[in-house]
């Protein structure tokens, strides 16, 4: 495999090409107004981010399985205030050590140093699950990938110990478990583990009763979920997920984005040049990619998983681009342009699509909250708005967050005259200035 495989670590400068490339593909974001879901992001994370909060939060089956983030987002508002700019930075910076980790796998036999590293830069700016840091409210997917993670390499660290010391497997189990309290899709970290222990060791009989406790914790977080979904919003609001086989048809279509299409691409080529020592590796692609895509294909609301529910994912998808950019390095060996062009188109069309195509979504998905709060400035008592695209309390905590004052927000049905009160009117579908009837 080359010189490069008895590398003990990631070297330094990939540390730091993560961080340019991770720059590179989202500093866009920043420029970004706040996305509706951060407000409840915020105002939930002041409600159960504080000690104070934590009883309720346990009680509360839905939020529970995201306390880390609400925990996180309190401190981040208590340290730095309400502003998207310290919010934007620490889902990138998740993001950025969530790349990190990726480069660890090379530990990991099956994979090996050349191919983490290679996965590890396209990771940092593939846009395929560019939502999960880009919309602040899908923090938890950052953070059960970065816990998840880090409980498999522990747990890799433990296999590879000669005298099977307690401490990396007590690690692994203490993130397995903030995995839990980040996101339900952390128990696919069982099966992932059972994946490492199976390709890593060859008598794997023997450690297998070690993944016993992950899973009967796995089990009775699963219980508790169910136990409570008389409560548990999921079950209760019109149907966001149920257990069907309607999930083989979403699973599919959702592994069909996820590759589009540079995904295919990589798989033709490696299959054009017959490049047959990829095969296990490939392999292990596939399981993870079905294994960690698997808890989101029950959804009911979209016939495929939305793009930040394909951030764990998407790491099976750098491992076959890594592939195969590598048997394209060994192939044009004497001509290395070539595979300087490659990266570069490469980057280029990630990079280009998320500032450009992605930019302009993010911005519309900002601006029906941005008019509002624009409008309501300096003016007291109710307002009516029409057309509000999402839950009418966004409306309400946008104002209370960063207008303050004695402001209600009021919905008005379309064509319904608000008398002689400021109407905000958004059912052109674009932001319309303020309506204000003369004489309000």
């Amino acid at each position: 495999m080359g010189r490069v495989e008895v590398w003990r670590r990631p070297p330094w400068w990939t540390l730091a090409l993560i961080i340019g490339l991770s720059l590179l593909a989202y500093l866009w974001a920043f420029d970004v107004p706040m996305i509706a879901d951060t407000y409840v992001q915020v105002r939930l994370a002041r409600d159960f981010g504080p000690v104070s909060g934590w009883p309720s939060l346990a009680a509360d089956a839905l939020y529970r399985c995201r306390a880390t983030s609400l925990v996180l987002t309190y401190w981040t508002e208590r340290w730095f205030g309400f502003d998207m700019t310290p919010f934007r930075w620490s889902s990138l910076a998740l993001h950025i050590l969530n790349a990190w980790l990726i480069c660890w796998l090379g530990r990991w036999s099956v994979i090996g140093w050349r191919v983490a590293v290679v996965a590890a830069c396209f990771f940092a700016f593939c846009h395929q699950h560019q939502e999960a840091v880009v919309w602040y409210a899908a923090l938890p997917e950052l953070l059960v990938f970065f816990f998840s993670m880090a409980s498999l390499l522990f747990w890799l660290a433990w296999l590879q110990g000669r005298s099977r010391a307690w401490l990396p497997y007590a690690v692994s189990f203490a993130c397995f478990v903030l995995a839990l309290l980040s996101k339900e899709s952390a128990v696919v970290v069982v099966p992932l583990l059972g994946l490492v222990l199976l390709t890593e060791r060859s008598d794997w009989r023997k450690c297998l009763p070690w993944l016993v406790p992950f899973a009967a914790l796995a089990v009775l977080y699963y219980a508790a979920i169910h136990a409570a979904k008389a409560t548990h919003l999921h079950f209760n609001d019109a149907g966001t997920f149920t257990l069907g086989w309607h999930f083989v048809e979403v699973l599919v279509r959702s592994t069909g984005r996820l590759f589009w299409f540079w995904g295919f691409l990589c798989l033709l080529a490696l299959a054009a040049w017959r490049a047959g020592q990829w095969k296990k590796l490939l392999a292990v692609a596939a399981v993870w990619i079905a294994v960690t895509l698997l808890p989101y294909s029950f959804l009911t609301y979209m016939p495929f998983v939305p793009s930040r529910h394909t951030y764990f994912a998407s790491v099976g998808l750098a491992l076959v681009v890594a592939a195969a950019w590598l048997s394209f390095h060994e192939r044009f060996r004497a001509r290395p342009w070539a595979l300087w062009a490659l990266s570069a188109v490469l980057l280029v069309h990630h990079c280009g699509y998320l500032w450009t195509r992605k930019q302009q979504q993010y911005v519309e998905r900002a601006q029906p909250t941005e008019t509002v709060v624009q409008c309501v400035r300096g003016l007291e008592g109710p307002v009516y708005i029409r057309c509000f695209p999402y839950d009418f309390s966004v409306a309400q905590f946008a104002i209370e967050m960063r207008v303050g004052g004695n402001i209600q927000a009021v919905p008005a049905a379309a064509g319904a005259p608000a008398g002689r009160q400021p109407l905000i009117d958004l059912c052109a579908g674009k932001a319309a200035p303020c309506e204000v009837p003369p004489g309000a």
